[in-house]
């Protein structure tokens, strides 16, 4: 089995330099690179317009960028140690209108941060509460809902910095992947480890949880995915196919698919169901630092793709 995806458009030049991470809403891209600025571009209009700039959002350009699966809060981590909480103002007339609300600050992780407290972020899917990383292997859980958006929670690992994290659609499970190939799970309503899972060896740039919570996805340095069962902690499967570091991983709605971008400057798709690569596209022959599916609308399958080159690329399934 294969899909066949078509370049719908580029926006070339997107930003001044790498854009190292993409985050979606149902309406809107947001993208951010080595540069100040996060750029906002609406996904339902055919040349996917920028709509908005949140200019100087960080001074030293921006590492990590993740909205809520709401699409109502945002939260991105620049290179100088800050985390901003971004917040959008309507949202319901969004759905509506079809237009994107407007962006802006609402808040910033401030609670004892020490240069290399925070490195990856993710977000709940109601934007509730931020899982971070830190630069020694710990993973501190915030409330964004609460005054002063306090730390909760914070697990403890063996020391290996945590280079990429994720929380679980229902909320249950935070995961982390971290520079000595360990990934872990924890389940946020013990405040325990649920699983120390083996195999990859390597650094860990990517874990990422299926829609239904069921699978968990991590890639990295090996250049496989490996996909482990969040129950048993079980090595379910390995996708193998990029031939460098594989940077970004993202599930589609569904969870039928996988999508992976790697320093191979390629993108792969991969089927969940037949565990196999169905689709690649080659994106210039810089890395490939981001990639993500965009909500499925009656537009058809959708996803962007962005790192190196700094152009930010969209691609479409083709109707068959």
């Amino acid at each position: 089995m294969s899909k066949q995806y078509l370049t719908l458009h580029t926006i070339d030049n997107a930003h001044p330099t790498d854009v190292f991470a993409l985050t979606a809403t149902k309406t809107a891209l947001l993208s951010a690179s080595g540069s100040s600025t996060i750029r906002i571009h609406a996904t339902n209009a055919p040349d996917f317009p920028l709509t908005q700039k949140l200019e100087g959002a960080h001074k030293l350009g921006v590492h990590h960028l993740v909205a809520s699966k709401d699409g109502r809060r945002a939260t991105s981590a620049g290179f100088e140690g800050r985390v901003k909480v971004w917040g959008v103002e309507g949202v319901q007339e969004e759905a509506e209108s079809g237009a994107g609300g407007t962006w802006k600050a609402v808040g910033e992780i401030s609670d004892s941060i020490k240069p290399g407290e925070i490195w990856a972020v993710a977000l709940s899917a109601d934007g509730a509460y931020l899982a971070s990383t830190t630069y020694d292997g710990r993973i501190n859980v915030w409330d964004l809902t609460a005054d002063g958006m306090p730390r909760i929670r914070e697990y403890e690992t063996k020391g290996s910095f945590g280079m990429c994290v994720d929380l679980s659609a229902d909320g249950r499970f935070t995961a982390s992947g971290h520079e000595n190939g360990s990934v872990y799970v924890f389940n946020n309503d013990t405040g325990r480890m649920l699983h120390s899972l083996a195999g990859l060896v390597k650094p860990i740039r990517a874990v990422a949880f299926s829609p239904a919570s069921k699978l968990l996805a991590a890639a990295g340095d090996a250049r496989i995915i490996a996909l482990y069962d969040v129950a048993s902690g079980e090595q379910v499967t390995n996708l193998s196919g990029h031939a460098g570091w594989v940077f970004s991983l993202d599930w589609s709605d569904t969870g039928e698919f996988l999508l992976s971008g790697s320093h191979d400057a390629k993108a792969k798709i991969w089927s969940i169901d037949t565990r196999t690569c169905v689709a690649t596209h080659s994106h210039g022959d810089k890395p490939l630092w981001a990639v993500k599916w965009l909500p499925k609308t009656a537009r058809s399958e959708m996803f962007a793709v962005a790192g190196g080159t700094g152009a930010i690329s969209f691609y479409r399934e083709a109707a068959g």
